[in-house]
C-alpha cells in the first residue's frame, strides 16, 4: 500500500478510536510526523552496524525528535467532540500510551522505505506503557505492523531498566514475554554499567536477544582501569542467553575501540556517520542479519 494511503489509514483508525475528525499523521517530502498536543513528533533511523564490519548494517534504531506544532488548530466538530467528552478525562496512563502508541506508528511508517533491505527495527517502549496494559502487550501494534506488510520478528521492543521500576520487575518481565509470544525480539538497554549482579540477574531472566548501553553515559569511566573487563563481563552474560551486545551513542573513536576491544557486537553513533565508508571497509554498506 502507498505510504500516503497508510497515513490516511491510520488517520480514520486513530479519529474512529478517539471520536475525533483530527488527523495526526502528516506526511511532508517523503517523511510522516505525528502531531500530539502541542507537539510534532519526527523519527531519526540510526543505523545499527556489526562492530568488526560498520559497512554492514543490521538494522535501525528508531530515534524520536520533538518540536513545537505550529500547526495545531481545532475545527468546530473537534471542539464540540473535546466538550462532550470533558466529563471523561484522559489518565496519564492513557495518555502515556497514546503517545508511545502515535510515535511508534511514525517509526514504523518511516521506516516502510527501509523495509526492502530486511533489517531489524529497535523502537523503545516507555516502562509504563508495559504496566498500563494488563495482558496482550503488542498486540495493537502488531495491527499496524501487518497493514505495513511486515512481521513481528523484525522489530524489537526496546526496554530501558530504569531503577526506578525495580519494584515493578517481575510486571515488566511478564509484559515482555507477552511480546515475545507474538513474535516481537526484546532488548534490554541499560544507561550505564549497573551494578553486576543485578544485571546478570535481569538478562538471566529475561533472555533478551539483545543488551545495549550508551557510551555517553561511560564518559565517566572511560578511564577506569575495569571498564574493558565489566564490558567483557556483560558480553558474556549477553551471549550466554544467545543475545548480542551493543554499544550505542558513539561519537569517538575511543569508544569504537572500546566495543571492538571489549567483542561487543553491535554499534552505533555519529562517529561512524561522519567518516568515509572506504575509511572503514573497502566493502560498501550492505544489510545482513
Amino acid at each position: 500500500m502507498p505510504l500516503q494511503d497508510l497515513v490516511e489509514y491510520f488517520n480514520d483508525r486513530l479519529g474512529r478510536e478517539h471520536r475525533s475528525s483530527f488527523r495526526p499523521f502528516i506526511l511532508e517530502h517523503g517523511k510522516v510526523s505525528g502531531l500530539f498536543g502541542p507537539i510534532q513528533i519526527d523519527s531519526f533511523l540510526a543505523p545499527l552496524r556489526k562492530t568488526l564490519a560498520p559497512t554492514v548494517i543490521v538494522g535501525h534504531t528508531a530515534q524520536i525528535s520533538v518540536a513545537a506544532n505550529n500547526t495545531r488548530h481545532l475545527h468546530a466538530n473537534e471542539i464540540e467532540t473535546l466538550l462532550a467528552n470533558n466529563s471523561v478525562p484522559t489518565t496519564d496512563s492513557e495518555s502515556i500510551i497514546n503517545f508511545d502508541r502515535l510515535s511508534r506508528t511514525v517509526h514504523m511508517l518511516n521506516y516502510l522505505t527501509l523495509s526492502h533491505l530486511q533489517g531489524l527495527l529497535f523502537l523503545d517502549v516507555d516502562p509504563r506503557h508495559i504496566l498500563g496494559i494488563k495482558q496482550d502487550h503488542g498486540a495493537y501494534f502488531e495491527e499496524v505492523i501487518a497493514k505495513c506488510g511486515l512481521k513481528t520478528k523484525n522489530v524489537v521492543i526496546v526496554l530501558a531498566v530504569n531503577s526506578q521500576y525495580a519494584r515493578y520487575y517481575q510486571e515488566l518481565i511478564n509484559g515482555l514475554d507477552n511480546y515475545r509470544h507474538r513474535g516481537y525480539q526484546i532488548a534490554l538497554k541499560f544507561d550505564c554499567l549497573a551494578q553486576e549482579s543485578q544485571v546478570v540477574d535481569l538478562i538471566t531472566k529475561i533472555s533478551p536477544n539483545y543488551v545495549s548501553l550508551s557510551a555517553q553515559n561511560m564518559e565517566d569511566q572511560a578511564h577506569e582501569d575495569n571498564l574493558l573487563a565489566k564490558l567483557h563481563q556483560l558480553k558474556t552474560s549477553v551471549a550466554s542467553v544467545g543475545g548480542q551486545s551493543i554499544l550505542h551513542e558513539i561519537y569517538e573513536k575511543k569508544f569504537d575501540l572500546l566495543a571492538r576491544n571489549a567483542g561487543l557486537d553491535l554499534v552505533e553513533g555519529g562517529y561512524y556517520r561522519a567518516i568515509p565508508f572506504n575509511y572503514l571497509s573497502n566493502s560498501k554498506p550492505e544489510i545482513k542479519i
